[in-house]
């Protein structure tokens, strides 16, 4: 038996950077965490201690800062891809890598003169988020959202279920159903991505859970999670599957009868924990396989 150094990565997490675009009168601002990781022919640090072939993880932090400077930021997509290539075929040692992104949102301030050129107040806790993973000449694109925090105060109902020893949930067919919302979606290979219009594609997606979630009538979480997957591969040929990953932020009916009082579904008591957690994956049957893509990406099934 012998005890041998099994895959292995390594690169500079949570980076955070603030980017100000001024090339007009009108500032945009990008806010995002990336971490960046580096596979390839790194043995002899693991084994002997020998540093001749990393590339210092400080080194990855500084590149993040150059890279926006010299290139700009168009879309958190559009970047990770220029990490990774930036070092995947430009070092012998390098023959892969992870770049993930994430970015949140500022709104613009309005005033009594309209939107304001540079002064902005934080957004929703939204995240969007990507994973973009170059192997080679090989790469993949997984873009997604978290923190997306969805409620329908009815058209929801949750029946039917079995009636086992410990069971004490009661049936309701007029609930309130939450969640929040983790979406990555994979695009298919065959998309070229140096074109593609990342920032439509998310907008695009992230209206068609939000529309789904709101119009399909539930007998079920998982019910309603399945057709907002089934819909965004339906409406958007680019991609090859999608997770979901959805807390079931539990509104429970406030009993109100010690004061005489009814409560027709109108007051209820937020529970944070501990909560029901739906998760799915929903691909086409044809899709080409994920490969290395999802790895590293925690959470879902």
């Amino acid at each position: 038996m012998a005890i041998v150094l099994g895959h292995n990565q390594y690169g500079k997490a949570e980076v955070r950077m603030v980017h100000v675009d001024r090339s007009t009168p009108q500032h945009v601002l990008t806010d995002v965490n990336v971490t960046s990781q580096l596979i390839g022919h790194f043995e002899d640090t693991h084994l002997t201690g020998a540093n001749d072939k990393v590339i210092a993880t400080d080194t990855q932090k500084n590149t993040v800062y150059a890279l926006a400077r010299t290139g700009g930021i168009t879309t958190i997509e559009e970047f990770a891809l220029r990490l990774a290539r930036n070092y995947v075929g430009t070092y012998e040692q390098v023959t892969g890598a992870r770049m993930e992104i994430e970015q949140t949102f500022w709104d613009r301030i309005t005033t009594a003169g309209g939107p304001h050129d540079h002064s902005f107040v934080k957004g929703s806790p939204e995240v969007r988020t990507t994973v973009v993973r170059k192997d080679g000449d090989t790469e993949s694109v997984i873009s997604g959202m978290e923190n997306v925090v969805l409620l329908k105060s009815t058209g929801s109902e949750f029946h039917g279920f079995p009636d086992v020893p410990y069971t004490s949930l009661v049936e309701t067919d007029d609930r309130i159903m939450a969640t929040s919302v983790t979406a990555r979606w994979r695009y298919d290979a065959g998309l070229d991505l140096d074109t593609a219009p990342w920032d439509h594609l998310y907008t695009s997606v992230k209206a068609v859970l939000l529309e789904q979630f709101a119009t399909v009538h539930s007998l079920s979480l998982q019910q309603t999670l399945f057709s907002m997957g089934r819909t965004a591969l339906e409406l958007h040929p680019e991609i090859a599957e999608i997770r979901l990953s959805c807390p079931n932020k539990h509104h429970f009916l406030v009993d109100l009868s010690a004061w005489e009082l009814d409560n027709p579904n109108v007051v209820f008591y937020a529970a944070d924990r501990p909560y029901g957690l739906i998760e799915a994956s929903i691909l086409r049957d044809d899709a080409a396989p994920a490969g290395s893509a999802w790895e590293g990406i925690n959470g879902f099934v």
